[in-house]
């Protein structure tokens, strides 16, 4: 049995790491830290816990957590993150990091985009974790860099483009709608009700989303060249799912057909990525709960354009679920273990 530590169990992640690792056979969850409710059961935080986890909520203290745990989950801020996975790393635990600050391989781009690193060294020890593309660097990696909910969404719809060469890699536009727990539990204006019921609205406009960064650079990876996106984030009146419909100029003709035909065999045996036949497409509705991306990529017959289109739940593929999926990788059990839930619905 391994023992599990959820560093920042009181936000909607670190819930959601609880609510999947309860159902995982080879875990026990033995550690849930929270600054803000240190001393509450969590049951009291998350009531839909009673009776299935009581554990009590710790101060974070890096090394009381290493001594309960084999594997740690930071689902912290960026730069709290950074600041004590080197002492988890030190004492020789493995790290699946649900923050930004081990995303960005460049300290530099890092500082940009966030802020100055504490720990640059150990950027280039970490593995990006988006197992379809990255599977064989996560197995055994000591410290894995689960990706953003934005970039995951993106990444997944573009990549067998990309790697066939298929698109001219600088016409790629990204418009993503994210239901509002993407901006976390901690309160904040434009999260209230009235603020976000019956509304749908654009932000983070003209590149200065922070995912931006880590979908550039993956994406540029897969292309083998580097590229800029226009990425535009939008906000849903819903609880969770992110829906990404994103656009390219092909560079050599393309029909639905042969599309749906490359996506099929290049996601074939993937567990977790279901790619749509002709004439269906996504919706959050159908992976709602799960660690399921749907994909369905077409040309648009009037002006030639390809549009991807890809649905996920931002909680579970987008952050926790895939969170489990590389601690599988990387601790050497079945990768599906504890992730096979179906999708709620409605």
């Amino acid at each position: 049995m391994l023992n599990v530590a959820i560093v920042g169990a009181s936000g909607y992640t670190g819930l959601e790491l609880i609510r999947i690792l309860h159902c995982h056979p080879e875990v026990a969850v033995t550690c849930l830290t929270s600054e803000q409710s240190a001393g509450k059961r969590v049951s009291d935080v998350f009531p839909t816990l009673r009776g299935r986890c009581d554990l009590v909520l710790e101060n974070l203290e890096p090394v009381r957590v290493a001594e309960k745990a084999d594997v740690i989950f930071t689902a912290l801020p960026h730069k709290a993150a950074m600041e004590v996975v080197p002492t988890f790393l030190k004492l020789g635990k493995t790290v699946i990091d649900l923050s930004a600050d081990y995303r960005l391989s460049d300290p530099d781009v890092y500082g940009a985009w966030y802020e100055k690193h504490l720990n640059p060294a150990n950027l280039k020890k970490a593995v990006y974790g988006l197992p379809e593309i990255r599977r064989a660097k996560i197995k055994g990696a000591r410290l894995v860099a689960n990706p953003g909910c934005y970039p995951t969404s993106i990444i997944l719809g573009l990549a067998p483009l990309l790697k066939k060469g298929l698109i001219d890699p600088h016409s790629i536009i990204a418009d993503s709608a994210s239901g509002t727990s993407g901006a976390g539990r901690s309160a904040k204006v434009d999260g209230l009700y009235c603020e976000v019921n019956e509304g749908f609205k654009a932000y983070g406009v003209g590149g200065a989303h922070r995912h931006t960064p880590e979908i550039e650079q993956e994406l540029s990876l897969l292309a083998g060249a580097g590229l800029k996106i226009t990425f535009t984030p939008h906000l849903v009146p819903m609880d969770r799912g992110i829906l990404s419909t994103i656009y390219a100029t092909p560079a050599k003709e393309a029909t639905t057909e042969k599309l749906v035909a490359l996506y099929e065999e290049f996601y074939r045996g993937e567990p977790f990525v279901r790619v749509l036949p002709q004439g269906s497409l996504p919706s959050t509705a159908f992976v709602r709960g799960s660690n399921f991306c749907d994909i369905a990529p077409l040309v648009d017959g009037r002006t030639g354009r390809v549009i991807v289109v890809s649905a996920i739940d931002n909680l579970v593929k987008g952050a926790s679920g895939q969170a489990v999926q590389n601690m599988n990788l990387a601790c050497g059990f079945p990768e599906t273990l504890g992730l096979d839930g179906l999708a709620l619905f409605p």
